[in-house]
């Protein structure tokens, strides 16, 4: 599996439903100079795992808006499919009431760009990229099928991305927004560690 960090994301231009209806044409590159990405893959509509997934992110949009992130689903279902599943309540197994982008990747060829297809089953494992307004790919993780992502990990890595950009400092292990900051130095690290024992 290819790691994309540090390089530029794959661009792409592909159909897809926004705001529960509305079919539209969608290209990465619209997000470039602009916004930070958070681009996730997932198996199939109207599965099982999926719809908690795309809940999930649904339910911190907000959080991802106030960061100047785009959150963009992907899979290769069609755009047909989508917009049904789009429409079909909770209650009964669909993702009505999500709003972000779901993009429809019928061909797999973003799916395989992103070099996240399941080999012999055309679909793709459960990927997800955080791509900065450079276009850069800054952190990505790939979950096998049956496991459920984090999304509130998700949230964590684009407020430790901006925190970075914003103050020059790296973020150590288990840094949550509010926590301190390190110099990338050697005295920055003795710094730390001290300051963490004095507390």
């Amino acid at each position: 599996m290819a790691v994309l960090v540090g390089r530029e994301a794959p661009d792409f231009t592909a159909d897809a439903v926004s705001n529960g209806t509305e079919f539209k044409s969608v290209s990465l590159s619209d997000f470039k100079g602009k916004k930070y990405v958070v681009l996730f893959f997932y198996p199939l509509d109207f599965t099982f795992v999926c719809p908690t997934e795309l809940h999930a992110f649904q339910d911190k949009l907000s959080e991802f808006e106030a960061l100047n992130t785009e959150v963009i689903g992907v899979s290769v279902d069609s755009k047909f499919s989508h917009h049904a599943w789009l429409n079909t309540p909770k209650s009964q197994g669909g993702i009505q009431g999500v709003n972000y982008t779901v993009v429809s990747d019928l061909n797999k060829q973003i799916t395989r760009d992103y070099d996240v297809e399941v080999e012999g089953a055309g679909i793709a494992y459960r990927g997800l990229f955080l791509i900065d307004k450079d276009g850069v790919v800054q952190h990505q993780v790939v979950n096998n099928l049956p496991l459920g992502r984090n999304v509130d990990e998700a949230v964590r890595m684009v407020k430790a991305l901006q925190f970075f950009e914003n103050n020059g400092e790296v973020c150590p292990a288990n840094w949550n927004e509010g926590s301190k900051g390190m110099k990338p130095t050697n005295a920055g690290l003795k710094e730390f560690f001290n300051e963490a024992v004095a507390a």
